[in-house]
């Protein structure tokens, strides 16, 4: 379908020039050995965290099952743009098709569109845990938590559809070079030769949809964990509510404030430089860094951990 779209789209570019983080060649080498270890670290750790969850069985809860959507995206969309990436730092040319730049854009804006509604989930069930915890066996019941998850992937692949059809209908017919690692919203938009004020209204209202929805329930999920944390008598019942919520809530922070850092500015080439820098951290930092969070700081992953260790060594 992707590629009968590409087809009939009347753009006389066919293929396009990634221009990557930096054009200094000095810096190529180091940025290519910083970003394979980047890249074998966020495979290694989300694989492992996954397969954690699917091995212990004190690990099936409605938080774990989550968190497991929420690493799966991170692999998954680290796969899109990353050994593209790395390519870029050891090839003279780092070129993508037509096709292959529509198709990388799919599939980046539906898995970050995803990430951030499984991330406003992850929020709701940290407000049920804390907030209703004779209710969360009924409330949280796999059927439950099934539609929180399929709601976040069709809302992940609509925006995706929305974002892709009205990209695919431009005409690209001037410069082929794209001012950054992948294939983008903004750092395609210059390039067309046609009127892109459609593109940026409907990509503000999907962006702005997301980030507005997504924020609002977390916020309002915290505000009501806050006022019942207020309301604890007992010290460690506060300190159990801030460790059950931690991981989240630095998830959050460094995700949607990267992303914004990146989003949220002027459509000029000077800020799509600027903002590709800041993508680095949602694209390639938060992946790698989730499922370090969230062991680190996890006694039940620590004990599946060595539970699977003693396993393995039998």
């Amino acid at each position: 379908m992707m590629k009968q779209m590409a087809v009939e789209n009347d753009s006389s570019v066919t293929e396009f020039i990634l221009k990557g983080l930096t054009d200094q060649p000095e810096l190529q080498l180091p940025l290519f050995v910083l970003f394979l270890v980047n890249y074998t670290v966020t495979v290694v750790g989300n694989l492992t965290l996954m397969n954690l969850i699917c091995l212990n069985s004190h690990l099936h809860t409605p938080m774990y099952f989550l968190l497991f959507n929420l690493s799966c995206i991170d692999f998954c969309y680290s796969l899109v743009f990353t050994p593209k990436m790395l390519m870029s730092f050891v090839s003279e040319k780092n070129t993508i098709s037509f096709t292959g730049c529509m198709t990388q854009l799919f599939f980046f804006c539906f898995f970050v569109n995803s990430e951030c509604y499984v991330l406003t989930a992850m929020a709701y069930d940290r407000y049920v845990a804390i907030c209703q915890p004779l209710l969360y066996t009924a409330i949280m019941s796999p059927g439950t938590c099934s539609l929180l998850m399929f709601g976040s992937y069709f809302m992940g692949f609509s925006g995706a559809m929305v974002h892709t059809g009205f990209m695919i209908r431009l005409d690209f017919c001037d410069s082929n070079i794209i001012n950054h690692y992948m294939c983008d919203i903004f750092p395609l938009l210059p390039l067309s030769c046609s009127s892109t004020y459609a593109n940026e209204l409907v990509s503000s209202v999907v962006i702005g949809t997301v980030i507005i929805l997504s924020s609002l329930i977390i916020l309002i999920s915290y505000a009501m964990i806050l006022l019942n944390v207020i309301h604890m008598s007992s010290s460690k019942g506060w300190s159990k509510a801030m460790g059950t919520c931690g991981s989240h809530i630095i998830t959050v922070g460094l995700f949607y404030g990267s992303g914004l850092l990146a989003y949220i500015k002027p459509s000029s080439s000077e800020s799509i430089g600027q903002g590709k820098f800041f993508s680095v951290f949602y694209t390639l930092v938060v992946p790698m860094l989730n499922p370090l969070i969230y062991s680190l700081r996890n006694k039940d992953v620590k004990l599946a951990l060595k539970i699977t260790m003693k396993r393995l060594k039998k």
